[in-house]
């Protein structure tokens, strides 16, 4: 299938059209070093974005955000689910495969099978021939510039054998075949055809090589987050790690590299995968879930008797700017190394030894004289066929030390697992480890107040009264088993072959005798029946006669459940969910949901009964589901009554109620931390899954270390929290007043204790050390050279728009102490570092001062000072003003 498109991002997005288009005509090919752009060869960054995961008033932001910070290119995946939900049926206005593919007889997804590849090729075509009548492809005048067709298939491709390896050549023939004119590409698939370009996907690409010496390197998947399960931690990835990964790749040979994900946004509605993945798809991405930049989250509240900060979520890791700054340095690497055909390779080894081409070694690049820590330094270096242009990347590799290295006859010291980008073969103007953007922390609805009764104000933080959604609630109860049209049949079928994916939720109902010798029999040996599953995913809610007595979760796991049975008939009801579907491995068409296997009562008096056989009742979903009672505000037909405290918690209800959008254009979550389990919509709009599964205890680090191999466990935060509590409201998908918000409520949670809350930038902090290099965005090329307009490093603080800069909270140019949130002065502290700051910077929305004792002064002489800064943020002027989250682009 068609798993992706590169639109390019080389003119400006932003509505800006020239001649009735926004594009000049261009074509699109390769040679062994880059992608080939209208006849140039390109160094290229991409941003990971799924249009789906966002409404389409969030687009412009977030391709103009992305394009600020360096991308070049926006990578984005067709998703046939959601395009084609009825076979036949094309929907281009609004998730893996869809649904009824399982249905057509014979099929085997993803393998040498007739039925599949007639889909599949029938739904390619349609798609790459919207894209050709709509003008898109770059030779047209439009954006696109490159296709991919499957994704990662070499991971699974040898469970299919001499099939798997006829359907890679079948798939990219078909591709190619469309005549899109444009390259296509195969991610993780050594055997792609020569004229399909074979990608890296990974946490690290730089020492990937594609299968023939005439394709480019191309990194298409750089994980830069990772999945999130309900009841699972957060994972967070460093923004060390992934700039030296980036920095590597590029300094290795490589020309393309993606952000998966630059922006991840929401899973909404029921298109979150996994099975068992959140609803956030925020993916620790440079841009948040909800579009903002990715900054540290935090929480304030009471502990003990003091207020001291609760941070919850992700680390204090600048992503977004940190990376701007990467890729600028890339792009002054550009002339050097579009211009050269391969890099000039040195290591530097406890030998010291040199391995190069003889024009590196008749330029004398490399000193002899090199410090013992030099152990894993890498050098590479790029010229073209004019020596003025040159470029090198230094790396160290090592994990622990620090190392000194003469280059060219200049010293470089080196940060461990860090590369040295010297655009010029002189200038460092970026390392990947010395972080010079700024860090924001994120507060979910909360404001600061000032105490005489601390010497510390910058920590007490006091949580406005909590913003409940709302004290008058309507509830209405779903019904337990069968509602309207329902079959019975003998045996048990396998749930996604019953619900078509048109719901979550699968009643599977039967009725089971007991008779008096069963009871005595219990008695007398003190016995309790059980009811045994061999096999269930994901979700199972057991009843007995109307009564819940017992719950699963897992993943094809078994079942085994106490039971309290009457003398006489009993009703058992196995209410099966999914909770998202397999979106990933082989045979896909062979995995569905619900039960597997043996279905069992046991110990009854004439041996364990098998319900396996027995008649049983299905009905599809929940009554409130099928009349859309979200979707509308008509109490007359659906029976609601007032809710009371006193009927919480209750499970299988809905509740509705409404609330008015809070003012500003902040982003808007609905805080559901007092709920169980289920799903909401908002003015009819389906937000997602809610769930409250608490993380394990164990398993996160107090202080991640970025150096060293990246792993989804390494960096691990929120354990033993909630998952998620929070979920995105659009600021589209909202009216000024009388907002209906609907839940369905599996398990039994508090509907009066919902909030509804904004989400902003209250502290920015600044951490920036006077050997740093002055900002990467000074430096460019004028006759040759490279020169920069700023001599010394500088600091930045930015506020969000509509947000100036209210206070700095501390400030000290010496040896401060400590990250953002505890920040204190060391021995050497400048006094006047505060008053300089608050004229710099307060009643402005963004601010710049240099570090240097220039403008300091010096307070510790051979002493290498720092310029540690928190600053609070406040909105420019008090508003209460509605905003519907429309682009202002």
């Amino acid at each position: 299938m068609l798993q992706w498109i590169a639109i390019a991002l080389t003119v400006s997005v932003v509505g800006v059209v020239v001649n009735g288009e926004y594009f000049k005509a261009f074509n699109v090919s390769y040679d062994h070093r880059a992608l080939i752009i209208d006849g140039q060869r390109r160094m290229l960054v991409s941003a990971g974005i799924h249009y789906p995961r966002a409404t389409p008033e969030m687009w412009p932001d977030l391709i103009a955000k992305s394009k600020e910070g360096g991308a070049d290119v926006v990578q984005t995946y067709v998703f046939w689910s959601g395009h084609e939900p009825v076979r036949g049926q094309y929907n281009f206005e609004d998730r893996g495969f869809p649904v009824w593919l399982r249905d057509i007889p014979g099929i085997v997804f993803r393998t040498d099978n007739a039925p599949f590849k007639e889909e599949m090729k029938r739904f390619v075509k349609k798609i790459v021939d919207v894209m050709r009548d709509e003008s898109l492809f770059s030779w047209q005048g439009g954006p696109i510039i490159m296709l991919q067709i499957e994704n990662e298939y070499g991971n699974i491709e040898g469970e299919y054998g001499q099939k798997g390896k006829d359907y890679v050549k079948w798939a990219a023939n078909m591709a190619v075949g469309l005549g899109a004119g444009v390259p296509w590409v195969m991610c993780k698939q050594t055997d792609a055809p020569e004229y399909i370009i074979d990608a890296c996907n990974g946490y690290y690409c730089d020492g990937f090589k594609p299968n023939s010496n005439k394709k480019p390197v191309l990194w298409t998947e750089n994980w830069d987050g990772w999945y999130t399960t309900w009841g699972g931690r957060l994972p967070h990835r460093p923004v060390e790690d992934l700039a030296f990964a980036v920095a590597r790749f590029y300094q290795r040979g490589g020309s393309f590299q993606n952000y998966y994900m630059f922006f991840g946004g929401t899973n909404f509605g029921r298109t979150s995968g996994g099975p068992n993945y959140v609803t956030s798809y925020d993916y620790d991405a440079p841009i948040d879930e909800y579009g903002k930049i990715q900054v540290l989250i935090c929480v304030f509240g009471l502990l003990t008797l003091k207020m001291v900060p609760l941070c919850l979520g992700l680390l204090s890791q600048p992503k977004w700017g940190h990376l701007k700054d990467l890729h600028a340095a890339i792009k002054l690497c550009e002339p050097a190394l579009v211009a050269a055909d391969s890099a000039q390779y040195i290591k530097l080894g406890s030998s010291q030894e040199v391995f190069s081409s003889p024009l590196l070694l008749s330029s004398n690049l490399c000193d002899s004289r090199l410090t013992q820590s030099a152990l894993f330094v890498q050098a590479h270096v790029y010229r073209g066929g004019n020596t003025s242009i040159c470029s090198a990347f230094l790396a160290n590799i090592d994990e622990h030390q620090s190392s000194t290295v003469q280059f060219l006859g200049r010293s470089y010291t080196l940060p461990p697992w860090s590369v040295s980008i010297l655009p010029d073969c002189k200038n460092t103007v970026l390392n990947t480890a010395k972080v010079g953007a700024q860090t924001s922390i994120k507060v979910v609805d909360l404001e600061s107040t000032s105490s005489t009764k601390t010497s510390a104000p910058e920590l007490l933080m006091v949580q406005k009264e909590d913003p409940l959604v709302s004290g008058s609630w309507m509830t209405l109860k779903e019904p337990i088993g069968v509602w309207g049209d329902n079959f019975t049949v003998q045996g048990i079928w396998e749930h996604l072959n019953v619900t078509k994916d048109r719901s979550d939720y699968l009643w599977y109902i039967t009725r089971v005798y007991v008779s008096d010798e069963d009871i005595a029999h219990w008695k007398e040996n003190a016995v309790t029946p059980s009811l045994k599953i061999d096999s269930m995913r994901d979700v199972v809610r057991i009843f007995i006669n109307g009564q819940l007595i017992g719950s699963a979760k897992g993943d094809w796991v078994e079942v085994v459940q106490q039971v309290q049975l009457e003398q006489g008939y009993n009703d058992l009801m196995l209410l099966s969910q999914t909770v998202g579907l397999q979106n990933y491995g082989a045979f896909l068409e062979k995995d569905g949901a619900g039960f597997k296997g043996q279905i069992i009562l046991t110990d009854f008096k004439n041996g364990d009964v098998n319900l396996t056989h027995s008649q049983w009742t299905y009905q599809v979903g929940l009554k409130g589901e099928f009349m859309k009672i979200f979707a509308t505000d008509d109490n007359g037909n659906s029976n609601w009554t007032n809710l009371t405290q006193e009927e919480v918690p209750s499970i299988l209800s809905w509740y509705k109620t409404h609330f008015d959008s809070p003012g500003g254009k902040d982003p808007v979550v609905i805080d559901m931390s007092s709920m169980g389990k289920g799903e909401a919509w908002v003015n009819g709009h389906h937000i997602g899954r809610y769930w409250t599964l608490v993380a394990p205890k164990d398993g996160c680090q107090e202080n991640c270390d970025y150096r060293g191999a990246y792993d989804s466990d390494k960096c691990n935060t929120n354990c033993g929290k909630p998952t998620q509590t929070r979920y995105h409201v659009p600021r589209s998908w909202l009216q000024p007043t009388d907002n209906l918000l609907v839940l369905f409520e599996e398990t039994g949670g508090n509907p009066f204790k919902i909030s509804v809350k904004t989400v902003s930038i209250e502290t920015v902090c600044a951490h920036v050390s006077e050997d740093y290099y002055p900002p990467v965005q000074t430096w460019s090329h004028s006759n040759g050279e490279l020169i920069t307009s700023q001599k010394n490093p500088v600091m930045q603080l930015q506020c969000e728009d509509g947000y100036t800069i209210a206070s700095i909270d501390f400030a000290s140019y010496g040896t401060p102490q400590g990250s953002c949130q505890t920040y204190s002065t060391g021995k050497c502290h400048a006094s006047t570092s505060a008053s300089i700051l608050s004229k710099a910077c307060e009643g402005q929305n963004s601010c710049k001062i240099e570090v240097s004792n220039s403008v300091f002064g010096d307070p510790c002489p051979r002493t290498v000072k720092t310029l540690a800064v928190k600053a609070r943020c406040k909105p420019s002027v008090t508003s209460t003003s509605w905003h519907t989250g429309l682009s202002e682009i």
